[in-house]
């Protein structure tokens, strides 16, 4: 009789023990803000450029950029991590005087030579924005198009990030990405998991399609209508 009640003792501290797993034990990490962190590996900041110009130029992958998005004058476009500035460069005259490029990045260094050179250019319709990794510090209700080119797969909290993102664009604004159909450790993404991400926060995809010249696909996705709580965003699971 003592020893079951010392096993039934013992039972009832293992399971009170902090050591023991319970919900709160299992849930997934959430970042500052309640938003949760990714369940996939995040890769490193490692040039403001994806790669040489002329590649991506004989690929004209600027130009399906611009088709597939319906950029026109008068758009007020913004390049998410605009590094060196090549679709920046491109996207200015594509909106025109009237129109508006926020070229953002987290990293000052990399698009302070973007300012020199569009004012070197006399880009007059060129922004230059330094956001956080979470927030891209952009206008409200301001961006009928935002871009994010060869970079995603390095956001450091990809919900944060979209969350924030979707309260600058207009109602039926839309984010074009580019990337490589491959994991974020070799600095690419599957278009499944960038789905998954995006529709956690309330975008609906349009579309996804390789893009001309193998320089990866493009997934278009239209603004969420509606936010979510941050606390009821989840994690989309690796696979």
């Amino acid at each position: 009789m003592r020893f079951s009640l010392v096993f039934l003792a013992c039972a009832v501290l293992v399971a009170c023990s902090p050591t023991a797993e319970s919900p709160a034990a299992q849930a997934a990490p959430r970042a500052p803000g309640g938003f949760p962190m990714p369940d996939r590996p995040i890769a490193g900041i490692v040039a403001p450029e994806w790669s040489s110009g002329p590649d991506r130029d004989a690929a004209d992958e600027s130009g399906q950029l611009i088709r597939g998005l319906e950029i026109g004058p008068g758009m007020h476009v913004a390049d998410i991590g605009a590094g060196s500035g090549y679709h920046t460069l491109r996207l200015s005259p594509a909106v025109g005087p009237t129109g508006v490029v926020y070229a953002e990045d987290i990293v000052e260094a990399y698009i302070s030579g973007l300012r020199r050179e569009a004012q070197r250019r006399g880009l007059q319709n060129v922004r230059i924005v330094v956001g956080t990794p979470d927030d891209p510090k952009l206008p409200a209700k301001a961006i009928d198009r935002a871009v994010l080119v060869h970079m995603y797969h390095e956001v450091e909290n990809p919900y944060a990030l979209l969350w924030n993102l979707a309260s600058a664009l207009k109602p039926g604004g839309r984010v074009g990405v580019i990337d490589l159909d491959r994991g974020p450790a070799s600095h690419g993404m599957a278009p499944a998991m960038l789905k998954c991400e995006f529709e956690a926060v309330g975008y609906r995809q349009i579309s996804s399609a390789p893009m001309a010249g193998g320089v990866g696909y493009l997934a278009i996705f239209e603004a969420p209508k509606v936010r979510p709580k941050p606390l009821d965003i989840k994690a989309c699971k690796a696979g």
